[in-house]
């Protein structure tokens, strides 16, 4: 039986072209990605240059041998492939749950396509019921969970390992609050409601960046979810 996440990713990795410059997301969905494109570079020769969105990513695209740069280095990137935590309406996404958000969104806004991959499961509904992540300053952190408690039921901080009294810390030096609700009706206004939050610096709400969603099975075949419309140029 296969992997359905290595199924769509595989599938994705179809188009990645020579001469590309990607971005690879963060998670154990990206990492079939990353190995796959690694794999590509091996075997056929590929020539890519890849942004990686944390610490782990370029970790493993290294060892893969995939040529690494700095976002800086460029004005956009050809193609980014990354997982999703949930699927909602129009490709509206819930991500960060592998503590990546504030990078992965910001390589997602840099890229001309954004492919992302994932299993059935990601877009069982309403959507909201995967916990929201939100990253935030850690100065003052329980007053801006506070006013994230406004929006959710519960709102819990991220932990550095489960039995951990230490709270995660993602690569850019901010806690993940996870917010807990029932369902979000209404994606874009909520991101844009707790981004007025101060000490909130990102929130892991995908709006109009997808441009198609890659669903994999265990029997090996794939289908697409293309968004009824785009917000992306």
């Amino acid at each position: 039986m296969l992997d359905p996440k290595e199924v769509a990713a595989r599938e994705a990795v179809k188009a990645v072209k020579d001469g590309m410059t990607i971005g690879i997301g963060t998670g154990s969905t990206a990492a079939f990605a990353i190995r796959a494109i690694g794999e590509r570079v091996k075997l056929e020769g590929l020539h890519v240059r890849a942004v990686a969105t944390s610490s782990r990513s370029r970790e493993m695209a290294a060892e893969w041998g995939i040529p690494l740069i700095d976002l800086c280095e460029v004005e956009a990137l050809d193609l980014t492939i990354d997982g999703a935590d949930q699927v909602g309406p129009n490709l509206s996404l819930i991500k960060g749950g592998g503590g990546a958000l504030l990078r992965e969104k910001i390589v997602a806004q840099a890229s001309r396509e954004l492919i992302i991959i994932c299993d059935e499961t990601k877009r069982q509904m309403p959507f909201g019921q995967h916990p929201l992540p939100v990253a935030v300053v850690p100065f003052g952190h329980t007053l801006t969970r506070r006013r994230l408690e406004r929006f959710c039921q519960k709102v819990l901080l991220r932990p550095k390992a489960p039995d951990s009294p230490e709270p995660y810390l993602t690569d850019d030096g901010l806690y993940i609050y996870d917010m807990h609700m029932e369902t979000i009706a209404d994606p874009p206004q909520l991101e844009q409601r707790l981004k007025q939050i101060v000490g909130v610096v990102e929130v892991g709400l995908f709006n109009g960046l997808a441009s198609r969603v890659l669903f994999g099975f265990h029997d090996g075949h794939v289908e697409e979810l293309l968004p009824e419309h785009s917000a992306r140029l």
